[in-house]
C-alpha cells in the first residue's frame, strides 16, 4: 500500500494531538519537520544541554532514495547543498602500512548521488527549519506512564511532559523500546574503539595528508581502522575488531587514559606502521569503545496505538555499510506520511502500516550490513574491500 504525501495534508486523527519525539538526532529533527509542515503540534525532548554542545563521529554520506529524500520533502534540499562537503566523499583504500592501494573518488560523476555533511551542520540545518521551543534542551528521559490515552514523561532534570503520541528516536540504547517489544539486539562479534583529533593539520599531520580531506579505509590481519576528516578541521576514527561481547568490560582497560589505549593499539593491531599511533597519541577526547550490536532480522511486535519508534532504537545494526542515518531520516518520512494520511482509519493502523515497512526495509539492509561486517574483518577484509570497489 503505497501512500501519497500530496493526500496526507489533512488528518483529523492528529487533529489536538500533542506528539513527543524523544531524542533530537537528524531522525527525531527531520520527523518533528516534516510533521510540523503539515501542522502537527509537535515537541522533541533532547538530552544535550543546548544547541551548542559539539557533535561528534564521523562524517555522513545521504543517500538520493533515503536521507535526501526526506531532506527534499522536508524543504531543506537547498539548505544542504549550502552546507555539505563536495570532495569528501572521496575514500582511500590502505594497508595496514598505510599504502595507497586504491582511490575512490564515489561521486565522480555525480556530486550529489551520496554527498557527505558533518553531524553538527546538518543537525543545525534540521534545528533552524523547527518553530521556535520545538527542542526541549536539558531533557534526558527516564520513564513515562500512560493514564488513559495520555502518556507522561519524566527527565532527570526533575520536568515533565505530557503527549497523546510519543516516538521513540532515542538511539542504540533506547528507553522507551521495552516499551514496545522485549526484543534485544543480538552482539554482531565486532568491538570499535572511537577516537578525535581536533585540529588534525598540526596535531597528527601524516594521517591529515594521508585522508586529503576524505575517507581513508586501512584492512589488515581481520582489523579496520577507518579515519574521517571534518569540515571543523577534525577528524574521527574507529578501530574495528573481532572480539567477545564483553571485551571492553573484561579487557581492564581505562579508556580514559590514553597510555593504556596506545598499549593496547599497539599490541593488538601489532605489526601495523608506526603512523597510525599519531592519532592515539594526539587524540582530544577520552577514547569510546562501541561494541556492535543488530537486531533479529525477522523481529516483529505488535503495533500500539499511540507508540512507535525510529532509527537506532528500531533497527539497531553495525555502521559499516553506511545506512544509520539514511534509514532513520526515511522512518522520518515514511512515519510523518501515516500518522498525517487520510487512508488510515486511525493512528493505530497509521502505525502498523509504518512499521511494517520499515522492519521490512530495516530486514534487508540488515542482512547486508552484516554480511559486509563479516567480509571487512575477517583475514581477507583487504582483498574483500578492493573487489567490493573495484566492481562499481
Amino acid at each position: 500500500m503505497k501512500i501519497s504525501l500530496k493526500k496526507s495534508l489533512n488528518n483529523n486523527s492528529m487533529k489536538n494531538k500533542r506528539i513527543a519525539i524523544v531524542g533530537g538526532g537528524p531522525g527525531g529533527l527531520t520527523l518533528a519537520r516534516l510533521l510540523q509542515i503539515k501542522g502537527a503540534d509537535v515537541k522533541v525532548y533532547e538530552r544535550d544541554v543546548n544547541k551548542d554542545v559539539r557533535v561528534q563521529g564521523a562524517t555522513l554520506d545521504l543517500h538520493d532514495e533515503s536521507g535526501l529524500r526526506a531532506l527534499r520533502e522536508a524543504g531543506l534540499i537547498d539548505a544542504f547543498k549550502a552546507n555539505y562537503r563536495p570532495g569528501a566523499d572521496k575514500m582511500r583504500i590502505v594497508d595496514r602500512d598505510a599504502t595507497i592501494l586504491m582511490d575512490e573518488d564515489i561521486n565522480a560523476s555525480d556530486e550529489m548521488s551520496r554527498p557527505e555533511i558533518d553531524r553538527g551542520p546538518l543537525r543545525k540545518i534540521l534545528l533552524d527549519s523547527l518553530a521556535p521551543d520545538t527542542v526541549v534542551w536539558d531533557s534526558q528521559f527516564v520513564s513515562m506512564s500512560e493514564t488513559g490515552n495520555t502518556w507522561t514523561l519524566t527527565f532527570k532534570n526533575g520536568t515533565s511532559a505530557q503527549a497523546d503520541i510519543v516516538i521513540a528516536a532515542d538511539g542504540a540504547n533506547s528507553k522507551i523500546r521495552p516499551l514496545i517489544t522485549p526484543i534485544r539486539p543480538f552482539f554482531a562479534g565486532v568491538t570499535a574503539i572511537e577516537g578525535v583529533v581536533y585540529n588534525s593539520a598540526t596535531a597528527s599531520p601524516k594521517i591529515h595528508e594521508l585522508l586529503s580531506g576524505g575517507k581513508i579505509f586501512a584492512l589488515g590481519d581481520g582489523k579496520t581502522l577507518i579515519v574521517s576528516a571534518k569540515g571543523d578541521g577534525s577528524l574521527a576514527y574507529y578501530c574495528g575488531f573481532k572480539s567477545d561481547e564483553c571485551w571492553y568490560h573484561n579487557s581492564g582497560i581505562d579508556f580514559t587514559d590514553k597510555t593504556q589505549v596506545i598499549n593496547w593499539f599497539k599490541e593488538e593491531f601489532k605489526g601495523w606502521a608506526p603512523v597510525w599511533l599519531e592519532i592515539f597519541e594526539n587524540a582530544s577526547t577520552n577514547f569510546i569503545p562501541r561494541p556492535q550490536y543488530c537486531m533479529p532480522l525477522d523481529q516483529h511486535w505488535e503495533a500500539l496505538p499511540n507508540l512507535t519508534m525510529l532509527g537506532d532504537a528500531a533497527h539497531l545494526m553495525p555502521p559499516y555499510a553506511g545506512e544509520g542515518v539514511n534509514m532513520a531520516m526515511l522512518d522520518a518520512l515514511e512515519l510523518s506520511i501515516c500518522l498525517t494520511s487520510t487512508a488510515f482509519p486511525d493512528t493505530q493502523t497509521a502505525i502498523a502500516h509504518y512499521e511494517k515497512e520499515m522492519r521490512a526495509r530495516a530486514s534487508e539492509t540488515a542482512m547486508m550490513t552484516l554480511e559486509q561486517t563479516d567480509a571487512l574483518h575477517c583475514e581477507e577484509g583487504l582483498e574483500n574491500m578492493m573487489a567490493m570497489f573495484s566492481e562499481h
